[in-house]
């Protein structure tokens, strides 16, 4: 059974190919703001070099958000295309989750406005629910030593993130079913109340 992996959310395009329980192959190509460019023509290689085609692929998994407005909905628009006209599973994954990975870890994204995409989690169960920070909250948790990836530049830190592939497959238990593809949405956080303090 295979299963593509998708994340188009932020700044990198992730495409991972799964057989059953292990990752086969994948791209990981940084990328923002270009994913559109470069999704379906790096999905069709990734499929070439393992002589399969889209209707050999049983089951789609892609990251729902929160991150690029538009990032977030490339992704969702292709694999809500082929789940519906193919009838394939599809599956979705919060994007701070999916950079976590099983890493006991807050995970951090670029929201504009001097606030961050915030989200923890440890061994893939979070540990509160996704949200919007400002800056200077998570200054403070970061000045406090816990643990933080993703986009430490906005706190002049280098920028930290895994070798994000492996992370589907390490998530597989955490895959959310889409029982109604026509009803998949993406996540943005950024009409919250939280977000408009």
């Amino acid at each position: 059974m295979y299963t593509v992996g998708i994340d188009t959310s932020h700044r990198f395009l992730l495409v991972a190919l799964i057989r059953d329980d292990q990752l086969i192959d994948h791209v990981q190509l940084e990328c923002f703001k270009h994913q559109s460019e470069y999704l379906i023509p790096q999905v069709s290689e990734l499929l070439e070099r393992h002589q399969l085609e889209v209707n050999d692929i049983d089951s789609w998994v892609v990251t729902r958000g929160p991150g690029s407005y538009t990032g977030v909905r490339i992704g969702m628009t292709m694999v809500k295309v082929i789940g519906s006209i193919m009838n394939k599973d599809v599956f979705t994954l919060s994007t701070l989750q999916f950079y976590a990975g099983l890493m006991d870890t807050y995970v951090i994204m670029d929201a504009r406005a001097r606030r961050v995409y915030a989200g923890r989690y440890n061994n893939g169960q979070p540990l509160f629910e996704d949200t919007v920070m400002t800056n200077e909250e998570m200054a403070r948790i970061i000045e406090a030593g816990d643990p933080v990836i993703g986009d430490l530049h906005l706190f002049d830190r280098e920028d930290s993130y895994d070798d994000l592939a492996e992370h589907f497959l390490q998530l597989k238990p955490f895959w959310q079913k889409v029982e109604n593809v026509d009803l998949m949405a993406p996540v943005y956080l950024k009409d919250s109340e939280e977000y408009l303090k």
